[in-house]
Formats: C-alpha cells, structure tokens, sequence
C-alpha cells in the first residue's frame, strides 16, 4: 500500500474535523492560518467562526471600520495580524492590484510569509507546493530522511524528498493535512510510534522504540522582543493591556490615564516608554489620537 495511502486512511478516521477544512475559499484559508500563527488550535476555533460571520469575505472586512476589526480579534493577541488582514482588505479591491494565484502571489503580499503563502495556495487547491512548519519538518524529518530532529536547514531536501509523496495522490492538500494530525498527536517531540500507522515503514521508528534515541533538552529561544529595564514583561504584552484598556474605554484615554492606571505598573517616569509605546502603535495601525486622547 502507498504510503500516500495509509496517511489518508488514517486521515479519513482520525483528523481534526476543522472549519477551515472544509472550504477552498483563499479568504478563509488566510485567515484561519493567520490566526494559527503562534496560536494553539482550540484557542483558534473559539474566534473564527465569529470572525466568518462577521466577516465573510474580503468585502465585508474591507467596509468594516479598524475599531471593529480589533474589537473581534480581541483576545487572539499579536494584534498586528488583525490590521495586516485588513490592510490586505482593502488591497484587494484596488484595481490595478491581481488576486493572488499562486505561490509567487501570496508571498509577495505585505504579512504573507513563505509558510503562509505555501499554506493558502495548497489548501485553496492553487499550486501544490509543500508548508513546512515544525510539525510537518519533525515528521517529514524522520520518515524521509532518517532524522530524530530535523532543523530548518534540512528544510530543501524534506521538500524536494516530499514532492514524490505529494505526486502519488490526487489529495495532496488532505495529505499535508494528514501529516499536521499525524505529527500533533502521534509523532511529536517524543513520539507514540507503537500508535503510529506508518511505524513499519518510517525508517526512525526503530530506534525511537528501542529507545535509542536521545530527546534533546528544550532549548529556550533569544527573545529579540523590545524590553524595558526593569519590566517583567516584553512591550508587546504591556501594547496588549494598553489596546484592551484603550478598546474598553468610552471616550478613550490620554497618555497620563495610561501611564497612572495600574495595568502597565508604571511611574510618573515611565511615561516617555508610555509614549514610545503609544507611538509605534499609532504607526501600526492600531490606535489613534483624537483631541489628546487615544481611541481604536
């Protein structure tokens, strides 16, 4: 049996029923991978639905008033990714501009990585082109070259190693799908292989069961976050307590209010960071002043 064969099989059985699954819409597609970025699933699926009922396509995002837009991703957090979705909105109705189509389109786009891009033109039946993520380069990583833990660097050869893989089925989308699924809950960091359909045939699954192979140590990554001396926290979280408190205001805040409120821990020297803070977000987008105060 293919190996493209028993993924789909276990796929039909055991895959994740997901909204976002369920249509070839790019706009739908987009925005359920732009709220994946750095998002767990289940937290995921609390927005989109409301997201899709207020926003069923890129007209209705792009009429739609900033305030608006930012008051439904509420909660989802790395704000930035709600204005670039309705930056892009307002993108695609612009008439010198093309409907992106492919790979090469996507990517071009203001926000749109080279994951993203690979992700929209699979899933929306575009171009067949693989997106590696951590999940997909783990899996892919030990069933095609024998790797316990791949890097980013073996990302070329898992792609070019991949295309045989995504040639032997005429459901290459539902099969990037499979390996999503497969890798989440079966062949994460420390895999389940006795669970694992493809146990037989993964040339890592040996050793794994043997218990050969040694889990590398999490390794925390170099926060290259902005981080004023002194806070617990990196800016964006303290952006995100400013935009909530900004979001739940009536008339808005000034900057004295921001910096005097309890939220940010700040003293009467922290305000210019307060007004640094509040200036980058003016430039991104997300707030503006209106007679002293700032508002979405």
């Amino acid at each position: 049996m293919k190996l493209s064969t028993r993924l789909l099989r276990w796929y039909d059985k055991e895959g994740r029923n997901l909204p976002w699954r369920h249509t070839k819409d790019p706009y739908r597609i987009l925005v359920s991978e732009v709220m994946l970025q750095q998002t767990q699933v289940e937290r995921v699926l609390l927005y989109y639905k409301e997201w899709i009922r207020r926003f069923p396509n890129w007209r209705v995002l792009a009429y739609a008033a900033r305030a608006d837009v930012l008051r439904a991703w509420a909660g989802l957090g790395y704000n930035r990714r709600a204005v670039m979705l309705h930056e892009l909105a307002y993108k695609m109705f612009d008439r010198t501009f093309c409907t992106p189509t492919s790979v090469r389109d996507w990517g071009q786009l203001k926000g749109v990585g080279s994951y993203t891009a690979r992700a929209v033109a699979l899933f929306s039946g575009q171009e067949v082109d693989l997106p590696i993520d951590t999940n997909i380069r783990r899996i892919l990583g030990r069933l095609l070259l024998n790797r316990f833990y791949a890097t980013p660097r073996s990302d070329p050869e898992i792609r070019k190693s991949a295309q045989a893989l995504l040639d032997s089925t005429s459901r290459p989308a539902d099969l990037v799908q499979a390996l999503f699924d497969l890798a989440a809950s079966v062949c994460t960091k420390r895999p389940n292989c006795d669970m694992c359909p493809l146990k037989d045939v993964c040339p890592a699954a040996r050793a794994f069961l043997e218990g050969r192979v040694r889990t590398p140590r999490l390794t925390t990554r170099q926060s290259n976050e902005r981080v004023r001396p002194g806070k617990k926290h990196p800016d964006r979280i303290y952006r995100g307590r400013i935009l909530k408190m900004i979001r739940e205001s009536t008339h808005g805040m000034t900057c004295e209010q921001i910096v005097r409120s309890n939220i940010l821990y700040a003293t009467i020297g922290d305000r210019d960071w307060v007004e640094q803070m509040l200036h980058r977000m003016e430039k991104d987008g997300l707030i503006r002043r209106k007679g002293g105060r700032y508002i979405l």
